[in-house]
């Protein structure tokens, strides 16, 4: 059949077709991938405590709120969007009059983010995304031609679409490159991290970024190692420790995946410029939140509110805060999840 152009139309193109009852790869969760189509199907994954492929879904939405304590009129800025829910609430709040500057540095996942909030009637009267890590707050606000914040929130964790995706190499759930940069056009993959460190800056590198207490031993076993894939690195780790059980040498897979990915984005750094120039972006009296789910990073969190407070910058902070035990239930990746906030003196 031939189109009134003179050209014959596409060919068509099967679906992805996957052996067994359930998909279990990224790609083949089709269903999941078009909530619109299979809204039923959607709805038993997250009544399973797990998340739809491709989504993410919002931690600690409630205490953020609560912390924030957004009103109509409020300049927000959402410093790592996502996938869109927290800003989502936020500017729901902030209506009439408001305003949300979102940033985000992963060039994949921030334009979906923007046609999601776009699509819920967010014009750019209301909602400006930039590409920019948090680190260059000054300047994004700056260019967004915004002069202080009312709100400024801070999730640090990694989104659930960057988790789960096996080609952006996050995560040993599937065999994918050993990537882990949350801007894939910047900077090494972790591949080439491990290639040409050497043994004793990797061991303090696991140490600092995610605790691991068998540095040690893994070390001078993955130091100036290629490895072709996630899966190939996590069988590495957990033959360096045969005396570990599946759940423990889970753990430790975790936490040498955790170290790359902290080390090849140099989250610490960014972190910490971040939390510097805090108290300036925020207005007198404004509130800002930060999540964030393991010990380096809520270290600098609680050490740099801590010295605000001390210093007459802000008039008060929190102590940590967790998610509700019915929230940790219905999605485990709230588990380590610690909030922190501070308000800024008037």
């Amino acid at each position: 059949m031939i189109d009134q152009t003179g050209s014959p139309p596409p060919p068509h193109k099967r679906r992805v077709r996957y052996s067994g009852k359930y998909p279990r790869r990224f790609e083949e969760k089709y269903k999941e991938h078009d909530p619109g189509r299979y809204a039923e199907t959607v709805a038993k994954v997250l009544v399973s405590g797990k998340t739809p492929a491709g989504t993410h879904r919002p931690i600690m939405v409630a205490g953020i709120l609560e912390a924030l304590a957004p009103r109509p009129g409020d300049v927000a800025v959402d410093c790592t969007l996502g996938f869109g829910g927290h800003a989502r609430e936020l500017l729901a709040r902030i209506q009439p009059g408001g305003r949300l500057l979102g940033l985000d540095s992963d060039p994949i996942e921030l334009p979906k983010a923007e046609a999601r909030l776009r699509g819920l009637g967010f014009g750019p009267e209301v909602f400006i995304s930039l590409r920019r890590n948090f680190a260059g707050l000054p300047q994004a606000l700056w260019e967004a031609q915004i002069q202080g914040a009312d709100m400024i929130l801070a999730d640090l964790g990694v989104s659930s679409m960057q988790l789960d995706d096996p080609g952006r190499g996050f995560s040993m759930k599937n065999d994918g490159p050993l990537d882990m940069r949350m801007n894939p056009g910047r900077g090494q993959p972790a591949s080439a991290l491990l290639a040409g460190i050497r043994a004793e800056p990797l061991r303090v590198l696991l140490e600092e970024n995610a605790d691991e207490p068998h540095a040690a031993t893994l070390a001078p076993v993955l130091a100036g190692k290629q490895f072709d894939g996630t899966t190939a690195l996590a069988r590495a780790v957990r033959a360096a420790l045969p005396r570990l059980n599946k759940e423990d040498g889970d753990d430790s897979i975790r936490r040498v995946f955790q170290a790359l990915r902290v080390a090849v984005n140099d989250e610490f750094s960014a972190l910490e410029t971040f939390l510097r120039q805090l108290p300036a972006c925020l207005n007198p009296g404004g509130r800002a939140a930060v999540l964030s789910f393991h010990s380096g990073e809520d270290r600098r969190v609680k050490k740099s509110f801590q010295a605000g407070l001390r210093a007459g910058l802000y008039a008060e902070a929190s102590e940590v805060l967790r998610a509700e035990p019915e929230e940790r239930r219905a999605n485990p990746r709230s588990t380590p999840a610690k909030l922190r906030w501070a308000r800024r003196s008037k």
